[in-house]
């Protein structure tokens, strides 16, 4: 194990002029976006460098910053300077930032503007082949892509004492960490993911502790408040082609590994943020194997899968992120000898999302649900305040006359829509919907009886057990039985855990 912080590289040591240099172009999220505008910037992030190029053109010193470090562009040696300054070009390219190409500049390595929610941060990162033509390297250190800030957004930001971000790769999710977090730590098995991380934490001006090694052997024996992980949880064969995606592990065991071993790396009540993969494998429930990997006890978990992809649409996904070309005879090998490792597993498709684990002293619950439709980003708060109704029913749980006794109320957000659908004589058939309108605008069909319950919730109105009552003798011309309270506890249950309603 290393503490990649007890040396500072040549690299991290440029970060008091680099961002002297930055702050004065205003090479930030904000001026960029001003700058070039809605439609260049949207061409930016379709990797189409000509629209950014045009709106940059007569941008002055940032101009310069955004076709070398941007799009990467060589560039004139006396006019990066004057963008760099006071930043020494010669000590720039020493330390790896930037390379020379005859009698112009080049950009070495990916430095972007990323505004994080709580301003600028700048990001260290090894360059793609988002605007340039490259076939990534095995130790290549991937920048911001779609996939970190899906992270990024999922991740809940109520302030906390400690945070670990295990495979902390340029260090990204760390910078967004410290932002909420009293004390980072990052670690990574990469030692040039470690030094890029560096790299962006001293030029963010933040002490980020950087440990070296495997998995969660840098942090055995530690335990944090928070637990941020984007693993290289690419489904496939057992082998490593780059580090950033690949784990080693066959098919889904590097979620696997980080899922069920993150519990013991958190304080109790804390909570761990990831993404993950898993199979769908032929006659198994996709449910059932994830909650194979969480301990017996301890773990309340929710997990959200956002999308299933077909085997050889994953497949030629990965080759193109890799700067592959799927045409090409030695990709169409690696294609097929993935997707022979599908077969052989009989893997049908590759589900994706967010895995979050909150420490808790009880045996383990688990919610995994689809996500698949349109909802309202980000999932960080929504993800704290499902813990927190988690929490509630299970105190309920224990003792059910303290749901009983509280009234409820029907959350602003929720709404009743009745949909007639075509039946033999017309739209005849009739189907009540509960619609939430924000966060994960959950859906829920309900009969004539739970609409009415939800019609009678007022915040300082009658408890449950009333409104029961009311209910059984309206629409059984009796009492309430045991199997009809049942009944109505187990949606009101249900309601309250996707946020509909909530106890007043």
């Amino acid at each position: 194990m290393t503490n990649s912080t007890a040396v500072v590289s040549p690299l991290a040591a440029l970060a008091p002029d680099l961002r002297a240099a930055l702050t004065r172009a205003r090479y930030d999220a904000d001026t960029l976006l001003a700058v070039l505008g809605d439609d260049a910037h949207t061409a930016l992030g379709r990797s189409e460098p000509v629209p950014v190029r045009r709106a940059v053109r007569d941008a002055g010193e940032l101009g310069t910053l955004v076709r070398l470090l941007l799009l990467g562009d060589p560039e004139p040696e006396s006019a990066v300077a004057a963008a760099l300054a006071p930043l020494d070009l010669d000590r720039a390219v020493a330390a790896g930032l930037l390379e020379r190409d005859g009698d112009r500049i080049r950009a070495a390595l990916d430095l972007r503007p990323l505004d994080l929610g709580g301003g600028t941060r700048w990001v260290i990162s090894d360059l793609d082949d988002s605007l340039q033509r490259r076939t990534l390297t095995a130790e290549h250190v991937l920048g911001v892509g779609q996939a970190s800030l899906s992270l990024l957004r999922a991740t809940p930001t109520a302030p906390v004492d400690s945070v670990l971000d295990l495979g902390t790769g340029c260090g990204v999710q760390a910078v967004h960490a410290a932002g909420y977090a009293r004390a980072v730590t990052g670690t990574d098995v990469s030692a040039r993911a470690l030094w890029l991380a560096q790299a962006t934490a001293a030029l963010n001006e933040l002490d980020i502790e950087l440990l070296e090694g495997s998995w969660f052997e840098p942090v055995a024996g530690r335990r944090f408040d928070r637990v941020v992980a984007n693993p290289p949880f690419v489904v496939g064969p057992a082998r490593v082609e780059h580090t950033y995606r690949d784990s080693g592990l066959a098919l889904d065991g590097a979620s696997e590994l980080v899922v069920s071993q993150a519990p013991a790396l958190l304080k109790p009540g804390g909570l761990a943020t990831m993404l993950a993969s898993w199979v769908h494998v032929d006659g198994q429930d996709w449910q059932a194997r994830v909650s194979s990997w969480l301990p017996d006890h301890g773990v309340d978990a929710w997990i959200v899968q956002r999308d299933i992809a077909d085997p050889a649409l994953y497949v030629g996904t990965w080759l193109r992120d890799a700067g592959l070309d799927p045409r090409d005879p030695a990709a169409q090998e690696r294609a097929e000898a993935w997707l022979a490792a599908f077969d052989a597993a009989e893997v049908e498709g590759i589900g994706f999302g967010f895995v979050y684990l909150r420490a808790i002293d009880g045996p383990t619950e688990l919610l995994a649900e689809d996500l698949t439709h349109a909802f309202d980003d980000p999932l960080g708060a929504e993800a704290s305040a499902y813990f927190d109704r988690s929490a509630w029913l299970r105190t309920v749980a224990s003792d059910p006359g303290l749901a009983w006794s509280a009234p409820f109320a029907v959350e602003a957000a929720t709404a009743l829509e009745r949909v007639y659908l075509p039946g033999e004589q017309g739209w005849t058939q009739q189907v009540a919907r509960l619609h939430r309108g924000d966060g994960p605008r959950w859906q829920h069909e309900v009969d004539d009886i739970t609409a009415a319950l939800l019609a009678g919730m007022r915040q300082d109105g009658l408890p449950l057990n009333e409104l029961v009552e009311l209910l059984a003798v309206g629409h059984t011309d009796a009492e309430a039985t045991p199997e009809f309270r049942a009944a109505a506890l187990t949606v009101v249950t249900d309601l309250i855990r996707h946020g509909l309603i909530r106890p007043a």
